[in-house]
């Protein structure tokens, strides 16, 4: 017969559920697969709260390979407003606009079999040929604004950040820390290599 403090874990299907919430306790908050505009809101509001009931760092763990580029900009809206520290750490893939969201934190890291894949997304619209056009125009000032603060962490012009990201490589952690886009990849051992002289894309000027 089992004790009166005897507890057991929780069923599979509650699993990803408790160990979210016993990792929020512990001031990390996950974004994982497609960043939608649900996945951006429930990260926005897991940050405000934790910026809200605490002082130390917050850790953002991404894995997340694709999605929308109004969910990213959100995102780094609330990071960029907080008053505490948030590190993200790049878990697993991470693509298109979650690059951006990577870029927004405050120190970067990258465990060691982490890929980036640095794209511009894709995105499709419908409607007449007005609401086309001032949704495409809406599009341009967005992405715009994205480079620009992609560029801003990389240390580099707006522009070639568009054109880096227009040529969609798939990068490693060791070549995305050449880049400048994490700060340190993790080693085993808790070790961590830091910032070293750039290579590859990193040396490409215009």
């Amino acid at each position: 017969m089992s004790g009166p403090f005897t507890s057991y874990p929780p069923e599979p299907s509650d699993w990803g559920a408790s160990l979210r919430s016993r990792m929020f306790d512990q001031r990390v908050v996950f974004i994982t697969g497609d960043l939608t505009d649900e996945v951006a809101g429930r990260a926005a509001m897991e940050l405000m709260t934790l910026d809200a009931t605490g002082d130390s760092v917050v850790q953002l763990h991404l894995e997340s390979p694709n999605g929308e580029l109004g969910a990213a900009l959100s995102v780094m809206d609330v990071v960029d407003t907080m008053g505490v520290n948030v590190t993200g750490v790049a878990m697993g893939l991470v693509g298109g606009p979650a690059i951006g969201v990577l870029a927004a934190c405050r120190r970067r890291i990258a465990m060691p079999h982490a890929r980036f894949h640095l794209s511009e997304p894709e995105t499709t619209f419908t409607g007449d040929a007005r609401t086309v056009e001032r949704w495409l125009d809406h599009r341009r000032e967005q992405w715009g604004q994205y480079c620009e603060r992609v560029a801003g962490a990389l240390g580099r012009p707006a522009d070639e950040v568009e054109s880096m990201l227009a040529d969609g490589p798939y990068l490693g952690a060791d070549e995305v820390l050449a880049l400048r886009l994490v700060h340190e990849v993790a080693r085993l051992g808790g070790v961590v290599t830091a910032l070293r002289p750039a290579t590859g894309y990193a040396n490409k000027t215009e």
